[in-house]
This record gives C-alpha cells, structure tokens and sequence, in this order.
C-alpha cells in the first residue's frame, strides 16, 4: 500500500525534511498487489485511532449537556421564586418635565431612569407608584402643588418595565375627572401590564378587584388613598378608590371568593415628610392583616418608613412596607432624594415571603448654592436618577445637601430595621448575581 506512506508519513515523522520526488501518474494496471501483514496493521491502527476519537467527542458532548442540563436545573429550582419590586412615588415636578421635554415637545423621561433597567428587568412583579394625573398635553402640563403630566411619563414608566401600578392618591383629584380618564387610559394602553388601580372612568371599574396570575398562582390587587387634599376633593363617587373598612373589605372578600391566592394592598397614607408611623396606618395595617392580606405597599411620606411583620386573626402574617419613600422626582428634602427600591421573594409553594432587601437610591439634580437661596426651583438641571452606589460627595454637595453617602446609608438601614426586622441594603451587583 504505496498510498499509505504519502498519508500518514508526514504525521507519524513531521521533523524529518526531505525534497518530495516528483510522481509521474503512471496508467492503471489490472494487476493487484496483495496487501502484507504491516499493510493490515497500519489500517487496524488507524481504525482504532479513529473510534478512540469518535467515542470521546459524543461522551465527552453528552456528559457536558447531562451536566449543564443539571445546572440548567439547579439555577430553575433556586429561581423559582417570584420576585417582587417596589418604588416609592414618581412626581412629574416642573423640572422633571423640563429635563424631559425634547426639542420636537414631546417628552422622553428614559434617559432621567435608564440606570434601573437591569434592575427592573430581573424582577417578576415590578410595583411602581403613580400619585399624579397623566391627563396629557391636551389638558395642560402642570406641577406643584397640582400635577398634570403628559401621557408619556406612563408610557415611559412602562418601559422601565413597571407592571403593577397603583395610581390612588390625594391629588386624584387635582384637576377633573377628564384627567383621571386619560390616566387610567394611558395605562391600558401600557404593553405587558399585570394589573393597575387606584383611579376609574365608571363606578364598576370602581368597585371591581384586579386579578393577574404569575406562575399559576393568582393574585388580587387592590389600591387605596386614605385621604384627599382639601383642595382637591372627589367629584364624584367613583374616579379614585378612598380608602374605607366597607369598601375594602368588600373587595378583599371578593377576591377571596374569586380564588385570590395572594393578596396585595396598596396604601396612600401617613404624614407627609415624616418617618415616623402615625396611629391610623398602625391600625388601618392591623385591620388589613386581620382580613388575611399578605403585603401592604404604603406610601404618601416621600421618605422612607420602617416594615413590619403584623400577625392576623387567623393566624396569618401580613408584611407592611409603610413608606417607601420617593423614586422619579426633584424634591429638596434630603430624605426625600435618598430612598430605595423594595426587594422581596413569594415561595408559590408555600405563599410565604422572604429574602427582604433594599437597594438605596439618589435621585441627582445641579443646584447653586445661591440659587438654592433664592429658592430658584426651575434653574434645577442635570436630572438623574442614580443607584445610591454611584453617588459621590461631588455630586451631592452640587444639590447643596449637607450629607454624606454614608449617613444616608445609615438613616436608610436604621429606619428599615426600626421594628426589629434586619433587612440590608443591597448593591445592583449583590441583586443581580447573588440576591
């Protein structure tokens, strides 16, 4: 076998050199060489050689897709739980529209909160709270004391990925109820949504319970606003859903009977600007734990407020986030600019919650020291929203607030921990690969 020597010659002795003979193709000739014993060994060699190969690719191939396979498996066990967001208030303030507003008019808030889309997108449930009206331009731009903010800022807290909203609040009211109906219409219209509520077109999406089901279980999803502004009071009984022990109990047991297995209240409540937990959300929080509610969302304060476990009637037990503080917005308080997200894990097995966190937020805006002075509230620029952990004292010294990140940080873990719960704040890494 001539032929055998061009082949595995170069392999079997590459470090010889030699000057390759030139081959004259010579015509075939009918007589046949027989092959000799070293002939079949050099095939039987190669033969081996190549099933040796063969055989460790497709081993080697499927023992790699048994073990990613099982790692695949493992990492669908350990992420099982539903994980569940929440922001505190989004304020479309003068100079949060301003910073928006594009040279075209229209308005583009995605650039002001673009920092948080990792954070959104690894989360299930994703609350974010709406107190304004979002009646459009039609219907005038204004900020406070009385909100009016174009539809986009909605859409926009659409694409962040909020998808449980509450939109009950003491400025429900600010304007008419043609506001409350762009509102609730600019949130039908926001892609992927579980659920929404807090304000109504008609006294039936009033009195109706919102309902969405995540990994099979089905929750209900009720918003409330235990108070109006004086100056802006209900015009009719059903544009905003005001808090009373009738109504709520009504719909919790609706939801009941509907087969809720999960229950989640939204509160509008509290003193405006103060941690402190006031008298009527401690008993407005027991009565809701008694009814079985699961998880109460409250907010109102602008600043941060402790969390609770309450034990109901029946045995239950009821988490209560009191306040949660401020997201999008450009209030002055420095309570107000450094607040968080709220993390938490539902077992769908078991309904229980847990794997408490927080991550600590700073909303950013550039302030100077005499325009603070001059209290020149539209000369406010430079509009961010940024993770608590890319703040520097630079920035915040910028805003004219006399803190630090690290008494910030301290306010923030000592008010969370105020009833005795240790719940840490957690960095966008620790969220996202280890929480």
């Amino acid at each position: 076998m001539p032929w055998l020597g061009y082949i595995i010659g170069p392999m079997l002795v590459p470090q010889l050199k030699y000057k390759p003979k030139t081959v004259i193709p010579q015509p075939f000739s009918k007589k046949r060489r027989r092959m000799s014993f070293i002939d079949w060994f050099i095939i039987l060699f190669l033969l081996v050689f190549i099933s040796w190969g063969v055989y460790r690719v497709f081993f080697y191939s499927s023992s790699k897709a048994k073990s990613s396979s099982s790692q695949n498996q493992n990492l669908s066990n350990s992420s099982r739980e539903i994980r569940l967001i929440a922001t505190g208030d989004w304020i479309a303030h003068t100079s949060v529209d301003t910073a928006a507003l594009q040279p075209n008019g229209t308005y583009d808030y995605m650039p002001l909160i673009n920092d948080f889309l990792p954070i959104f997108s690894h989360a299930n449930i994703r609350f974010c709270n709406d107190p304004i009206l979002n009646g459009g331009s039609s219907l005038g731009i204004y900020g406070y004391p009385k909100f009016n903010s174009p539809t986009s800022f909605v859409t926009d807290m659409g694409k962040l990925g909020c998808n449980l909203a509450n939109l009950a609040s003491n400025h429900s009211f600010d304007f008419t109820q043609a506001n409350i109906d762009n509102s609730v219409s600019a949130w039908q219209k926001v892609p992927n949504v579980l659920a929404f509520a807090g304000e109504n077109q008609n006294q039936l999406q009033h009195d109706a319970v919102r309902y969405f089901s995540e990994d099979g279980i089905k929750f209900a999803f009720l918003a409330y606003t235990s108070y109006l502004n004086t100056d802006a009071p209900a015009q009719n009984s059903y544009g905003v859903n005001v808090f009373s022990t009738t109504f709520a109990s009504s719909q919790i047991a609706s939801a009941k009977q509907d087969g809720a297995k999960f229950i989640i209240v939204s509160m509008r409540w509290g003193t405006e600007y103060s941690s402190t937990i006031t008298a009527e959300q401690t008993q407005d929080a027991q009565w809701l734990a008694d009814q079985g509610v699961n998880l109460i969302l409250g907010h109102g304060t602008h600043v941060l407020q402790p969390v609770a476990w309450l034990n109901g009637l029946n045995g239950s037990k009821t988490l209560v986030w009191y306040g949660l503080g401020d997201f999008l917005q450009s209030q002055i308080p420095a309570d107000t600019v450094f607040n968080g997200i709220a993390v938490l894990d539902i077992d769908p097995d078991t309904l229980t919650i847990d794997k408490l966190g927080f991550i600590p937020i700073y909303m950013h805006y550039d302030w100077s020291a005499s325009q603070a002075a001059a209290q020149d509230l539209a000369a406010r620029t430079n509009l961010h929203l940024y993770l608590l952990e890319d703040a520097t004292q630079n920035m915040i010294n910028a805003q004219q607030l006399n803190t630090s990140v690290d008494q910030q940080k301290q306010r923030l873990s000592s008010t969370l921990s105020a009833d005795g719960l240790s719940i840490p704040l957690i960095t966008s890494k620790q969220y996202l690969e280890q929480y």
